[in-house]
């Protein structure tokens, strides 16, 4: 289905640079998470010329990251095969969204989910030079060189459309099952990846491997965004068919990044050069001025007000601190982009973990507030991602020394800092000074919502309930835990390199639907040549901790939501001996210790062996011995070959 696009600009968008930072293309400011930690509140302050004021809400925000930055790079790494401690059998380089293989299923790997993990790690790795890293990296490529050869329900490499396909077995084999087909946003996504790893292989003399190499698997998923990005999809969240903000923002950067590549490898196509300012013109579609926010799907009628965190996640996934506050890409301090943060924050203070919190404070954030998926919740990552958008803005005016209010981002200074008036501050003024102060306490305290609702063990599912906070939905979910890194990294005022530069974006006078038909070429090239390091020489090693040993024995803590009645006892059953081996009468009995009306949790401890496979489910006893059986399938769970001795796994009661 076409998209109807229409004439937005009757000029060119030649004076979008007056904002622009100081900071030139070709400066070094790619960063990343791994110094997040070294650098600590120190970096916070001298970094963003933040005040060292001693705040206890910076001080307790200090104290989460330190603690959970190993636990999110240890679990992040767990669910990458063939060796992470959670990913037996999984193909090497690829990624699960999540252990859990049931309720829900998230033992797959899903295109955009790698590409935002991997390009995570691709940041990392580039910043610090890690041969642990550049392996995973490179069976990555391999992995997503094989998966784009895959036939599938979406189609083929032949004429592109499999690329479309959103998620595959963990073997790499095609997922046969009914699904939200084609999704557009896993090959822009992959292609930033794939392309910020040539940039490295480039950058330290490897061009030869970054030409043969990387750039066959990046060129077939700009190839599919030249030619489909004008046709309607799924979201990231694979429930709307139509056009997503976060998908059309992904596709632009994916163009403007491949045309800049291709040129630097001496590659005459120049079609994604002339398709990206069409997509950068449909982007300025989204937005909605009479509510002062983005609509986040367009070309659907999903029912909804579209106010939605797949535009957060949208900025923060483009940003790029050479566009400075640019509204046409929607940067993350722009007007358009601070508004519409506020108007999506807002729109779920009705969550009941949210009560009474006012505007200009920060609360639990979720998907979009019509979300019925586990009856509509926060999100761990959506909480970060709104952090991660406010500290992209904080370094930006860090940089241009200066920011703006204008009229349509004056409601969300005024939230922050009443009775402020439209008008450019510089630093240095007492206004900046208090506009920056306050806008680093909001952001802290998006991820001080976050520290609240994660388990002690530092474990970070997918969703969070809106009344109690108990963490449901998918365990160990990856794309949380590099969500937690990349925020962090951020306030530490680490960030990636840039992407694009005042010359490669701009706005037509009138937009159309230029499209360009795809030539597609299966990768065959997928082995890197030994010792690729970097140009300088391998750096020393940021940490002399020693490898740690997996346990002979792990405590797992079993949880379960479900609500009881007096004299009725939970108890887990399954087919280990450890669980009784399916005799009920040998049923681990929970205990509710710690059950409340919000939170009706059962809990026990059992110990088992590092990779041990379980199945089991849980049983209600009343008194009288009679039981209810929660309803099938089995669950199952594989205990991680990890270093830590304790694990938790959080369940709802399936009735």
């Amino acid at each position: 289905m076409a998209l109807p696009i229409s004439p937005m600009f009757g000029s060119s968008n030649a004076s979008l640079w007056s904002n622009a930072s100081p900071f030139s293309a070709a400066e070094p400011v790619m960063h990343f998470f791994s110094s997040a930690l070294l650098l600590g509140s120190y970096a916070l302050g001298t970094v963003l010329g933040r005040p060292q004021t001693g705040s206890l809400l910076r001080r307790s925000v200090d104290g989460f990251i330190e603690k959970q930055t190993p636990i999110a790079l240890e679990r992040l790494q767990c669910n990458i095969g063939p060796d992470g401690c959670t990913a037996a059998g999984v193909h090497p380089g690829a990624v699960i969204a999540s252990p859990d293989r049931f309720d829900p299923p998230y033992f797959f790997t899903w295109t955009r989910d790698s590409a935002l993990v991997f390009k995570s790690i691709v940041d990392r790795f580039a910043h610090h030079y890690d041969a642990g890293l550049q392996r995973h990296i490179e069976q990555f490529v391999g992995a997503q060189a094989k998966l784009q050869a895959v036939s599938n329900p979406s189609g083929s490499l032949s004429n592109g459309a499999g690329l479309g396909e959103a998620k595959f077995e963990v073997d790499l084999t095609a997922y046969t099952g009914d699904w939200g087909r084609p999704q557009h946003d896993g090959p822009p996504l992959r292609a930033v990846a794939l392309i910020n790893y040539a940039r490295w292989l480039i950058d330290n003399g490897y061009e030869s491997t970054a030409l043969e190499v990387v750039w066959p698997v990046a060129r077939n998923d700009l190839e599919y965004v030249a030619q489909y990005w004008n046709n309607t999809g799924f979201d990231l969240w694979e429930e709307v068919m139509g056009s997503s903000f976060f998908t059309t923002a992904s596709q632009h950067r994916a163009l403007v990044e491949g045309a800049a590549l291709a040129a630097e490898l001496g590659l005459p196509d120049s079609k994604y050069a002339d398709i990206a300012p069409h997509v950068l013109c449909f982007m300025q579609s989204f937005w909605v001025p009479s509510g002062a926010y983005i609509d986040a799907n367009t070309n659907t009628q999903d029912g909804r007000t579209g106010k939605d965190a797949n535009t957060i996640l949208a900025a923060i996934h483009t940003f790029d601190v050479t566009l400075g506050c640019d509204a046409a890409t929607f940067q993350p301090c722009s007007d358009k982009a601070l508004a519409n943060l506020k108007a999506v924050v807002d729109s779920f203070r009705w969550y009941n973990i949210n009560h009474g919190i006012p505007q200009g404070i920060a609360v639990a954030v979720g998907r979009y507030a019509e979300d019925v998926y586990y009856n509509g919740n926060p999100w761990y990552l959506n909480t970060l991602a709104v952090a991660e958008q406010l500290y992209d803005a904080l370094y930006t005016w860090d940089q241009q020394g200066s920011l703006t209010v204008t009229q349509i981002s004056l409601a969300f200074f005024r939230d922050l800092v009443p009775g402020i008036s439209t008008g450019t501050y510089n630093a240095g003024s007492s206004t900046y000074k208090t506009v920056i102060n306050a806008v680093s306490a909001y952001a802290d305290g998006f991820v001080d919502v976050v520290a609240k609702y994660v388990p002690e063990d530092g474990s970070m599912a997918e969703q969070y309930h809106k009344d109690s906070g108990a963490p449901l939905g998918a365990s160990d979910l990856t794309w949380s835990y590099a969500s937690f890194l990349t925020a962090t990294s951020r306030r530490a005022g680490i960030v990636p390199r840039p992407w694009a530069n005042e010359t490669t974006i701009s706005i037509p006078e009138t937009c159309q639907r230029t499209t360009a038909a795809g030539s597609y070429t299966r990768a065959t090239k997928t082995t890197f040549p030994q010792s690729q390091t970097p140009i300088g020489g391998v750096p020393a090693p940021t940490t002399t901790q020693e490898p740690c040993a997996t346990p002979t024995a792990v405590d797992v803590t079993f949880e379960v939501q479900a609500r009881t009645q007096l004299g009725q006892t939970i108890k887990i059953v399954g087919d280990a001996k450890e669980l009784g081996a399916w005799d009920t009468g040998k049923a681990v009995a929970l205990s509710p210790s710690q059950y409340t009306d919000t939170n009706p949790v059962w809990k026990g401890t059992i110990k088992l062996e590092p990779g041990q496979d379980v199945k089991y489910k849980y049983i209600n006893v009343n008194q009288d011995g009679s039981l209810t059986w929660e309803v099938d399938p089995n669950r199952q769970y594989v205990v991680p070959r990890a270093c830590r001795k304790s694990m938790t796994k959080k369940d709802e009661w399936r009735s």
